[in-house]
């Protein structure tokens, strides 16, 4: 079916509806209580849409429709997508699939708490995202001194015959010589559970009464434990500040709008006291009223966090969305959830509160932005002046070589735009004609595939053989550098007239002196110590060494992961593949539980067994 055909035919049903572009990728996904009402508004001749929404219609190539049972479900499904594809025209958090959480590991028989940045569904506790990962860490040294958890990995913990220096400084219980049984453990990570989640006031009751019973029973070096427990907690509890009176669990959101961003600031007000904040950063919000950009930062906010209160207090109307989104939370959290904007008393002061506080942390990042926008611009023009190039260097290209004895030898290709690194230009290479470790014969290789293919392409491109998605090489570079000196540096040139493309200024940078080498010249190229222009540079070699080390690390952990799985019984090439492609790494598989095993796809008992008793005993 055509796409007109689409929308004519397109049901009056609660449902999601997706649009694509022409290349297949999915750029808006939305949901309506009428699907046909809401989808054909966009097509309608004369209808008056905003810069942003007309932009998104004249790329829509084709579109799919989900139908729900209800507006409930389609707003589920609507976030869970957005989340999946991060469409170009959705509102989105700003790298939100870096954040990092605490995570309890619950499905551990001594679980641990760790910070981790992939959410995974093994009956873990998560909490977060944290975007000050300097305040996360403070929280998670405070909990090691409050409470005695394991921190050690589970291959430490399952071969350790006694216990560590953590014991013996009274910052682990030893559960790995049974100096504490599993539910008297379980009892502490309770209390850090209690205190993560913000209950410190249960904590502190939970606290009291083992102190109590400890006293009782004549345990009073237990009891003196406790009591310093109990008064390090009271500490924190001090330092709280009361901001309801009401004594409620809520979430406070407030939001400030600058010239290309907008910061959310998130207040945490648990039992009428606050105990910490987190900011977060949106794009894609031009057009968008302020309760738009509300409403879209509470779907994304709210599907990846696990505790919900009571009651969600924003700054900004988001009308008929606030019983939606009410009905939704309620749901995930098991009893009514309140999500209201307050006109008027203590709640609207504390409101006002969060919005202040979001406008100072957005006033500071746009200063921050400022100053490195100046730091790039001089870093561009010194390295102009200094190289004598013709034009500023758009984009950058740098290339790197990684090998250990010429063994899994590969190579790195990674991108600066207008100063700044684009992740998603990156590229990597396996050395496929050379043996043994010669890095000016590797970069020859790597330069001339890089340069043939990129020529390739663009005479695709403009045949239309090939699709812009497609292109992975198609644009070239205005400055190329080349990790090395004079060697490497000849053996890239060497490769790039082959191809007609030595017109693109190339440098080497020698590492221990931080000298550019040019083709053209004898003396090497000497930026000042503390110019931008030598920050840039470096920055760019310091990335391309880091891309070229991880690539590297991640075919000999392969390498050797796939050795070792041999040595188990009962694990072939296809089970192997399929243990490779869930864990990753030796370490995630080490870790994993017998029943995280046993769901990876071709797995059964037997070999889950086999696979679990050997990275704990060293024997399938």
């Amino acid at each position: 079916m055509s796409l007109d055909e689409k929308v004519k035919y397109i049901p009056s049903k609660p449902g999601v509806y997706i649009f694509r572009d022409g290349e297949g990728r999915v750029i808006y996904v939305g949901k309506a209580l009428s699907l046909k009402n809401r989808v054909r508004s966009y097509f309608q001749q004369g209808a008056k849409q905003m810069p942003k929404t007309r932009s998104m219609v004249e790329r829509i190539a084709d579109l799919e429709y989900i139908v729900t049972d209800s507006e409930v479900e389609a707003l589920i499904l609507e976030c869970n997508l957005i989340k999946e594809h991060r469409p170009r025209y959705n509102v989105l958090l700003k790298d939100d699939k870096s954040y990092p959480y605490i995570k309890v590991t619950l499905g551990e028989d001594y679980p641990r708490v760790l910070v981790t940045r992939r959410l995974v569904k093994d009956g873990s506790r998560y909490f977060g995202p944290y975007t000050q990962v300097g305040a996360m860490n403070e929280t998670l040294r405070l909990l090691k001194k409050l409470f005695p958890f394991r921190t050690c990995t589970n291959r430490q913990f399952s071969s350790r015959s006694r216990p560590c220096l953590n014991f013996h400084i009274k910052r682990c219980q030893g559960p790995c010589t049974q100096a504490i049984d599993k539910e008297q453990y379980r009892s502490t990570i309770k209390e850090i559970i209690l205190f993560l989640e913000g209950r410190q006031d249960a904590l502190l009751k939970r606290l009291e009464e083992r102190m109590h019973r400890a006293a009782e029973k004549l345990e009073f070096e237990k009891a003196a434990e406790l009591r310093d427990q109990l008064q390090a907690v009271q500490k924190v509890v001090e330092r709280q500040k009361i901001v309801s009176a009401g004594l409620e669990d809520q979430d406070v959101i407030a939001m400030a709008r600058g010239q290309d961003e907008v910061c959310v600031m998130v207040f945490f007000v648990r039992g009428g006291k606050l105990i910490g904040r987190e900011h977060y950063l949106l794009k894609n919000t031009d057009d968008l009223s302020r309760g738009e950009v509300m409403a879209g930062f509470l779907k994304q906010y709210y599907t990846q966090v696990e505790f919900i209160p009571r009651q969600v207090l924003i700054s900004e109307d988001i009308g008929q969305e606030a019983g939606l989104m009410g009905r939704w939370l309620s749901g995930k959290r098991g009893s009514k959830v309140e999500v209201r904007t307050p006109k008027r008393g203590e709640k609207l002061k504390l409101v006002e509160m969060v919005a202040k506080n979001a406008l100072l942390v957005l006033q500071q990042i746009e200063l921050e932005h400022q100053a490195q926008r100046g730091r790039l611009d001089l870093a561009v023009a010194q390295l102009v002046e200094a190289l004598g190039l013709d034009k500023p260097p758009y984009r950058m290209e740098c290339f790197d070589i990684s090998n250990i004895q010429g063994a899994e030898q590969v190579a790195s290709m990674v991108v600066f735009e207008e100063g700044k690194p684009n992740t998603k230009e990156y590229r990597r290479f396996k050395i496929r004609t050379v043996q043994g470790p010669d890095d000016f014969a590797a970069m020859k290789e790597v330069i001339y595939r890089r340069f043939f293919r990129g020529l390739e392409e663009q005479a695709l491109l403009r045949t239309g053989q090939m699709s812009s998605k497609e292109a992975k090489f198609h644009r070239l570079p205005d400055l190329v550098i080349i990790d090395g000196g004079k060697g490497q540096l000849s053996a890239a040139r060497s490769a790039m007239r082959q191809l007609a493309v030595d017109d693109i200024p190339t440098y080497g940078l020698a590492e221990k002196e931080e000298l550019l080498f040019s083709e053209h010249k004898d003396e090497p190229i000497v930026l000042p110590r503390d110019s931008q222009a030598l920050y840039l540079i470096q920055r760019l070699r310091d990335e391309a060494h880091r891309f070229a080390l991880t690539y590297h690390r991640t075919l000999r952990t392969k390498r050797n992961l796939k050795s070792l799985l041999d040595e188990i019984e009962g694990i072939g090439p296809t089970r192997r593949r399929a243990l490779i492609k869930e864990f990753k790494t030796i370490k995630e598989i080490q870790a994993a539980s017998l029943e995280r095993l046993r769901q990876v796809p071709g797995m059964n008992n037997k070999a889950a067994e086999a696979v679990y008793n050997f990275f704990r005993t060293g024997q399938s």
